[in-house]
């Protein structure tokens, strides 16, 4: 688990004041850093073309071109004019050892960005933006140096300075970023980094829901009851996957006798022994009133997901002391507005996914929330986590209603809502990774079947 950052401005000026160590030497460690990466994954007589803008993080890419030039054929290909002091500087050194500076793009083994950095906020110009592209069209090994350039550049991997930035984690940023590696600046990161609120998950962060005592039974592990709505395959995906995930007994509640696989149970009340509750997966509207209220009366750790979501019904459910919510974009932005946090577009909360999420876990710090996207987001109270595992095969419906099962099961056996969320999700995008068929055909059901393989 790694801690993500607004901004690393503060944490380089911590720098000067408390470690002594200038803009310069930072600049010199982020340069080495990349030309480290550079020297370890390129060959040895790779064409490299760095491409610099006019502030300081065209000044990392001149400083690169420094360190690469005996070993490798480097050019600079400088856009504008340098201005800031540091520019200056690193293009007169650049210079002094005969790096070549060239007036057009080429074809390279290895196309450097270094045009902006973290620090601009602006619209890049025509002209700037057909550079851009013209970059993006290159056959190349494409380097981002810190971050993307606009996040308009198409890196295969970026090397970020210092520490992991939120904004890179933007759904919008999963096509440019690629993979992203962090560089120290003269101090290691646990130095140089303070405390976050944010954190990114790893894969290795994942804990299975593994049963160790051996004297147990079915009732040891949960009983997970899940609302059985309209649209009953969603909820009977979501108790297929709940059961296969280690809850000991999953019960569909509904009010109309249905055909259901063998394994689940089936009840027009919910269970007086169950430990979990599930809501709104292809809920429809198939539950009265009345019929929801008697779901809803008791004081169970709950799930609710997609239509409950955009009930009037949900200002009561997020009373509760114990849940967890897991809406996709639109849903939330639905969500926002009935709670009266927020009356945005689909479109603005994509641009600002964590004020929002900020937004609504300080209205409702009891909440765990789950918001679906290629970078998922996990909050609770004040602690923000990113699960940036998902992966476009993801993209199929149904997929949410496993997600929803794992998260339920893990309730039901006894674990927090955060710590439910958190593992539910690992374990989703890990199916997804597993999974060994094409992208374009995973059906919910193979995520449930690869639910166990997971420790092959």
């Amino acid at each position: 688990m790694q801690r993500v950052f607004e901004e690393v401005a503060s944490l380089d000026a911590r720098c000067y004041e408390h470690f002594f160590l200038s803009e310069d030497i930072l600049m010199e460690h982020a340069a080495r850093g990349m030309a480290e990466y550079i020297c370890n994954n390129c060959k040895k007589d790779a064409k490299i073309i760095i491409v610099c803008g006019s502030g300081n993080n065209g000044a990392d890419g001149m400083a690169l071109g420094r360190l690469l030039h005996a070993a490798f054929d480097v050019s600079l290909l400088i856009l504008k004019k340098p201005s800031s002091p540091m520019a200056l500087l690193q293009q007169k050194r650049a210079k002094s050892v005969g790096v070549k500076e060239i007036e057009k793009l080429e074809r390279c083994d290895v196309l450097v960005d270094a045009i902006v950095g973290t620090g601009f906020s602006g619209t890049f110009s025509t002209e700037m933006q057909n550079m851009i592209e013209q970059m993006n069209a290159l056959k190349a090994f494409k380097i981002a140096c810190d971050v993307p350039s606009g996040y308009l550049f198409c890196a295969d991997v970026t090397l970020t300075m210092g520490a992991l930035k939120k904004r890179m984690f933007l759904d919008s940023a999963k096509e440019f970023v690629g993979e992203i590696k962090v560089l120290d600046l003269g101090v290691s990161r646990d130095i140089y980094e303070k405390e976050s609120n944010w954190h990114l998950l790893d894969l290795q962060d994942l804990k299975l829901p593994h049963r160790t005592k051996k004297d147990s039974h079915k009732g040891s592990y949960g009983h997970l009851a899940l609302a059985l709505g309209e649209k009953s395959g969603a909820s009977i995906m979501s108790a297929l996957s709940a059961l296969r995930f280690g809850a000991g007994l999953v019960t569909l509640v509904g009010y109309e006798a249905l055909q259901l696989p063998h394994q689940l149970m089936y009840s027009h009340e919910v269970p007086a022994n169950t430990t979990a509750l599930a809501l709104g997966m292809g809920l429809g509207a198939e539950f009265s009133q009345m019929e929801l209220e008697r779901f809803l009366d008791n004081s169970l750790p709950l799930i609710a997901d997609a239509d409950i979501l955009s009930s009037p019904a949900i200002l009561d459910i997020l009373k509760r002391d114990s849940i967890v919510v897991t809406p996709h974009a639109k849903e939330f932005v639905s969500l926002l507005k009935i709670t009266n946090v927020a009356d945005i577009t689909t479109e603005e909360l994509q641009k600002e996914r964590f004020k929002y999420a900020e937004l609504f876990c300080k209205t409702y710090p009891n909440v765990t929330l789950l918001l679906k996207g290629a970078n998922v987001i996990i909050a609770h109270n004040e602690k923000f986590y990113i699960n940036p595992h998902g992966t476009p095969a993801l993209a199929k419906g149904g997929s949410g209603d496993v997600l929803s099962g794992l998260i339920g099961a893990l309730l039901a056996q006894g674990h927090n809502p955060l710590e439910a969320a958190i593992n539910g999700s690992l374990t989703h995008a890990k199916l997804a990774l597993s999974y060994k068929g094409a992208d374009f055909s995973l059906t919910p059901d193979d995520l449930i079947d690869e639910i166990s393989k997971l420790e092959k």
